[in-house]
Order: C-alpha cells, then sequence, then structure tokens
C-alpha cells in the first residue's frame, strides 16, 4: 500500500463519527469513543508548535539535510530536492503509516538541485542553469539511469538562482528565473530575469509567463480557473517592515508585476521607481509580511481539512534572515473570495521564539496528499511534518 493510495485510520474515524451524527455541524466524540491519536516519537520539539484546534502534526521524515522543494512519483516515492547540500532524496513509506521506511540518496553531485518535478514516470530535477530528466526513476531507485538533459542554457546566475519546478495543468513545466541581485534591472543583460517561464517537457516552446518577478520559490494553479498563483520574496534594504513579500495571481500571460519598479502594489523602488509608476504593474492579490520570505503556496485540496479551510490558501513562510526582529517562520492562510483576499493570517507557528529570538525550524514547501493531509518540508530542522486534522480536539473544546 503506497502513500498516495491509502486511506488514514482517522480518516475512517473520521468518516464514522459523521455518519452516526447525520448532517450539520461538527459532530462531538461519543463518550465510549476511545480511539487515540497514534504515538510519535521525534527528535525535534513538535510540542512547541501552535496549531488550530483539531490539528496535530507529526514528523514524515527527520534528518533529512536541507529538505527543500517536494515532488510525488506514481508510486508513492517522495521525491525532495535541496538547495545547499547537493543531495537528491527519494523517500518510501513501505508501510503506509506516513512515515519513510527508506531514506536513499539518489545523487550528491548536482549543483543546487532544488527544484523536483515528475511527470509520466519521469523525475525533473532542476539546477541553476540546466534541467536534468531521470527516466524509470521509481523502477530503479537504488540504481538510478543517467539523467537525461532536458536544457542547459538558462542563465547560470547563483543569486536568486535555485528553481522552484512544477507541471501546470497545461502540461507545460514552468521554470522561474530569479533577478540576479538584491535590487537591479537585469532584463538588459537576459529578458529571462526576473521572470517566470514555461515550456514544453522536452524544453522546447519555451516562454515568459510573467515578468517583473523578483524571487518566486513556490506557485501553483488555482483547482477550478487554472490560474497560476505565486508568491515573491520583496527587496531587501529598505528598512524592517517595507516592502512586503506578495502573493500574485497571473490572469493573462506576460503580465508584468512591478519588480525592480514597485513593490507592494503601492511602493516605488528608491533606485527604479522614477523610471514607471506602480499603475503600470499588477498589483498583489495580498501584501505579505515585510522580510518573510514567503516560499511554498497551495490551495487546500482534499476532504480532511474543515470547509473552513477549502478554497483557500496556504503558504509557507521562511523567515527573514536580516530583519532586526525576526519575521515569518511560519504557515499562513491566505482567505479568498472571489479571486480577490478577505484575509491574512497564520495557521501554523512556533518554529520561532519570539521571546529570545532562536529558530528551530524553517518551512519550504507544501503538498497536499491524496487523503487531504499536508506534507511540510524544513530545510533548517532537516525534517518533513504531516500536517493531519482529526477533529479530536475541536470536538473536546465544544
Amino acid at each position: 500500500m503506497d502513500l498516495k493510495h491509502h486511506l488514514t485510520l482517522y480518516g475512517t474515524a473520521c468518516l464514522a463519527l459523521l455518519l452516526l451524527a447525520g448532517c450539520g455541524e461538527d459532530p462531538k466524540q461519543p463518550e465510549d469513543a476511545t480511539e487515540a491519536r497514534p504515538e510519535f516519537t521525534s527528535n525535534l520539539p513538535l510540542d512547541s508548535l501552535n496549531l488550530p484546534p483539531g490539528f496535530y502534526a507529526h514528523t514524515f521524515a527527520e534528518d533529512l539535510e536541507g529538505a527543500r522543494s517536494m515532488a510525488m512519483g506514481d508510486k508513492g516515492t517522495l521525491f525532495v530536492g535541496t538547495r545547499g547540500t547537493n543531495k537528491l532524496y527519494a523517500l518510501v513509506d513501505e508501510d503506509g503509516d506516513y512515515r519513510a521506511d527508506r531514506t536513499i540518496v539518489l545523487d550528491t553531485t548536482l549543483e543546487v538541485p532544488n527544484g523536483v518535478a515528475f511527470r509520466n514516470g519521469s523525475l525533473y530535477v532542476a539546477q541553476v542553469d540546466r534541467l536534468l530528466r531521470f527516466d524509470g526513476i521509481e523502477d530503479r531507485l537504488d540504481n538510478p539511469p543517467d539523467p537525461v538533459v532536458v536544457y542547459d542554457d538558462y542563465p547560470d546566475k547563483f543569486h536568486h538562482g535555485w528553481k522552484y519546478i512544477a507541471f501546470g495543468p497545461d502540461d507545460k513545466l514552468y521554470v522561474p528565473v530569479g533577478a540576479p541581485c538584491n535590487i537591479c534591472d537585469s532584463t538588459s543583460v537576459d529578458e529571462r530575469f526576473a521572470t517566470i517561464t514555461r515550456m514544453d517537457p522536452d524544453g522546447s516552446n519555451r516562454e515568459i509567463v510573467a515578468r517583473g518577478v523578483r524571487n518566486t520559490v513556490g506557485f501553483t494553479w488555482h483547482p477550478e480557473t487554472e490560474e497560476l498563483w505565486f508568491t515573491d520574496n520583496g527587496r531587501d534594504m529598505m528598512g524592517d517592515d517595507i516592502p512586503p513579500c506578495e502573493l500574485n495571481r497571473v490572469t493573462e500571460t506576460g503580465q508584468h508585476f512591478g519588480y525592480p519598479f514597485c513593490h507592494g502594489g503601492s511602493i516605488p523602488d528608491p533606485d527604479y521607481g522614477d523610471q514607471r509608476p506602480c499603475d503600470d504593474f499588477v498589483a498583489p492579490v495580498q501584501n505579505l509580511g515585510a522580510h518573510v520570505a514567503p516560499l511554498g503556496v497551495k490551495f487546500v485540496s482534499g476532504d480532511m481539512f474543515p470547509e473552513a479551510y477549502q478554497g483557500h490558501l496556504l503558504i509557507a513562510e521562511h523567515g527573514s534572515w536580516n530583519r532586526s526582529e525576526k519575521s515569518g517562520y511560519r504557515l499562513t492562510l491566505v482567505k479568498l473570495k472571489d479571486g480577490e483576499s478577505v484575509g491574512y493570517e497564520p495557521f501554523i507557528d512556533g518554529w520561532l521564539n519570539h521571546e529570545n529570538q532562536t529558530r528551530w525550524g524553517r518551512p519550504v514547501d507544501l503538498m497536499f496528499l491524496e487523503d487531504g493531509s499536508l506534507l511540510v518540508s524544513d530545510d533548517f530542522g532537516n525534517a518533513i511534518y504531516r500536517i493531519v486534522y482529526d477533529g479530536q480536539e475541536m470536538a473536546s473544546a465544544e
């Protein structure tokens, strides 16, 4: 039984409670219910995480150095890229208990293999300037094939050069190219800088989808409209509280989102803002916290999470690196109505101790599993967490 296709014990218990309670509000647990959450041990201080009522977290994998982008194989193998360790991982949950039983290091020679995507039995891995494809990988985890080079001609600048990649609903592979600086107009050197591009799976028919994107390391598609939504990291050295990081939506191919001329939809850049007005650009759907470094973003999918979360967005905020008081280090929820934001609030925090400014984790990527639970990678805590809703705390609090 693989990770993608089996139902959890918790989902079965919740379904049984719903059948007993009938329609209406969340059911209360009967007094004789003795079903307990499974016991999971961890070397990480998971008790310091603040989760909404009815949710709990456990580790899917630990001691996974530098875990960042995630992709799921057709046979339930979880592939994980890294930025600073040059490692490419494959995780296998052999007994279907939502904990990795095997951690396989597929490669240690790749340079910044941050981005991973999976399609038709092949694993795609993005380095800074090239894209590799490992064919038939799930049948050869212990003896990986030599990769096929899909392309090797993208900009080779390491500043914001690591990539998040994913296949869209159009079966195109989306590949961002970050600005090679904190603030600069790099498009005069190569028009692909500060953009999101897309291409056919074989690397052909490449085009620019979005411009004025300083550094996106996470994007997703609306489950109904199929519009592209992405996070963008705001520039540094304008102070603790400006400019904001951003959540953006692409409604037309080729739209410009402001960088380097305008930030947050209304803040002219001190160096480039006199060249073009903010009205020239697409404003964010939601301005996020300054320097929170938003990365992974996903629409809530599956039926495990309560109705109150359905149709909204979760964002992994990796956390600030140079703010006088740290910000981010959490998951946030952006509530949406008719494609517009109607709320921005914490979902899970606790990786950062605000009092002494110490941190033990930095969320990176998000992935919903078929049972509706959520995986979260962490390249500082070297772990992957699984977030589960079973309603127990909610029921006991009613």
